[in-house]
């Protein structure tokens, strides 16, 4: 269930002042940070990649305080994206 959001008579009174490409920039915006949003479900798969490149992958990743399969999930979807 989505939390129901209520908006101040202020903030309605500011988005009615925006222009017709600000209005279209919020909901193309929105579009793609719902669309962004996972199942919840992941798949086990099996990739085969050259050990010293994961072995490099890991140690950037570890070096940027980032799980190395969470970036490369991350990749993934911002290719998609292109």
């Amino acid at each position: 269930m989505r939390p129901v959001q209520y908006f101040t008579l202020e903030y309605l009174e500011y988005c009615k002042q925006l222009t017709i490409e600000q209005r279209l920039e919020f909901l193309e915006s929105f579009r793609l940070l719902q669309g962004k949003k996972q199942s919840g479900k992941t798949k086990l798969i099996s990739l085969r990649i050259d050990q010293d490149v994961l072995n490099a992958f890991k140690i950037k990743a570890q070096s940027n305080g980032v799980k190395y399969q969470s970036k490369i999930k991350e990749l993934i979807s911002a290719w998609l994206e292109e």
